[in-house]
């Protein structure tokens, strides 16, 4: 019997990335699945949907209109992820040729959801923690691994509460042993995932071992052959002194962090329910700088917020400048379905938000231009990983900047030292040394 063929288009964060992995294991393995890139061959067809800001939410019908109508005979085509969370049923009204709604704490489903006429699971209380995935990894050489579910936060911008369910955090077990099998099959870095990945052991579906994240990366990093983690996203809110010591000291750690900053100003990380201030953000990345003089860190910014004044506005400059980040994230705030500022009487006009956020953006240009050039003839550990046009190969430093040089595929997979030759904004062009 011939494979199926499944076209899947992911949308979104890292989560929906793994997501979409998980989903490819259980129909290639269980329903005699594989991947193609051309939709007009595609028996089914998966779009893995992401709904933290509007755009994403208004490309999904326009694609799924588009599929539609180039799609074979027959093929089906099925909704994911945290639109298909949020909308549920409103998909099959706006887009009757759908053929099934999964949304993202339901994924486990995907073999049920292809063999049940306009089957719909959008439980967000559904527990996947202990679910025992297939296995399919995009990258040989970087391996994915959830290691929570959910949110607990619920900031008063964010969507993802409604779409992912509460927080509940995977057993070390289950992680570990992911871990070490795919360091078996190759992978040289892991990448931790969850929405505060920080909190981790707060909450488990059963009676598990105590451990908090600072434990779980000491624990994983004692893997051999294991030579590099990553995670994303940690909560400025849990950045303690045992956290930030066990990053900067642990030599596996990769030397990038995340800090979600969001506000600089105090009184808009209230009404966003952040649950820190100002001072404490500086405080711990300053900290971090102090402790581990390499890190490189990156942020997440939201301009106009409802009730954001010029002077709440000017925080947020103040927070870059002293932070100076390697890597940042902005975005005019966008009203979501289901949270608490969308029904905010004082909404920021557009063409304000515009303004603050071309400022803002265009500073952090000028910061990031100073950055880059003091890489210039720096000599970095880069894992290679991606090959590139021109007979060229790139990859990430430990502190997460991207690298290229001129070489063949026999250096995928590998960590060598690259000494950087010509270093722009998105890549540092370099040679081995």
């Amino acid at each position: 019997m011939s494979a199926k063929k499944l076209f899947i288009q992911t949308l979104g964060c890292a989560m929906n990335v793994r997501d979409s992995e998980h989903m490819i294991a259980e129909l290639t393995q269980k329903e005699n699945y594989s991947l193609t890139q051309d939709i007009k061959e595609a028996d089914l067809i998966l779009i893995n949907t992401c709904s933290v800001r509007e755009k994403p939410v208004h490309k999904l019908f326009s694609e799924v209109g588009g599929f539609e109508k180039i799609k074979k005979k027959n093929a089906k085509i099925g909704v994911c992820g945290c639109t298909a969370s949020h909308l549920g049923n409103e998909i099959f009204r706006r887009a009757p040729y759908v053929d099934f709604v999964l949304g993202a704490r339901n994924i486990s489903k995907i073999t049920q959801a292809i063999n049940t006429p306009k089957f719909i699971s959008i439980d967000i209380d559904y527990d996947e923690s202990e679910f025992a995935f297939a296995d399919f990894r995009n990258s040989i050489y970087k391996s994915y691994i959830n290691i929570s579910i959910g949110c607990d936060k619920h900031c008063t911008y964010c969507i993802v509460p409604h779409t992912r369910g509460d927080e509940i955090s995977i057993p070390f077990e289950i992680i570990y042993n992911e871990a070490i099998k795919a360091v078996k099959k190759g992978a040289k870095e892991i990448f931790l995932l969850g929405q505060n990945v920080n909190n981790y052991g707060k909450r488990f579906r059963n009676n598990h071992k105590k451990m908090d994240f600072s434990d779980l990366l000491e624990e994983l990093s004692t893997i051999e052959g294991l030579e590099r983690i990553r995670f994303t996203s940690p909560h400025p809110l849990h950045m303690d002194d045992k956290f930030l010591e066990v990053f900067s000291k642990n030599p596996k750690i990769c030397k990038s962090m995340h800090m979600p900053l969001q506000s600089g100003s105090t009184e808009i990380l209230k009404a966003m329910k952040r649950g820190y201030t100002k001072e404490w953000y500086l405080n711990r990345a300053l900290k971090l700088r102090e402790l581990c003089p390499n890190v490189s860190i990156s942020t997440d910014i939201i301009v106009a917020f409802p009730g954001e004044s010029e002077k709440d506005f000017e925080d947020t400059m103040d927070v870059l400048e002293k932070i100076r980040f390697e890597q940042m994230f902005s975005f005019k705030y966008s009203k979501r379905p289901l949270t608490k500022a969308a029904t905010m009487s004082n909404q920021i006009d557009s063409e304000i938000a515009s303004q603050r956020l071309s400022i803002l953006q265009n500073r952090h240009n000028e910061i990031l231009d100073e950055i880059v050039e003091k890489q210039n003839n720096k000599e970095f550990e880069v894992l290679f990983e991606e090959l590139r046009p021109n007979h060229s190969i790139a990859g990430r430093t430990d502190n997460n900047f991207l690298v290229q040089v001129e070489h063949s595929e026999e250096l995928l997979g590998q960590i060598k030292k690259v000494k950087i030759k010509n270093a722009k904004r998105m890549v540092l062009y370099g040679e081995l040394v």
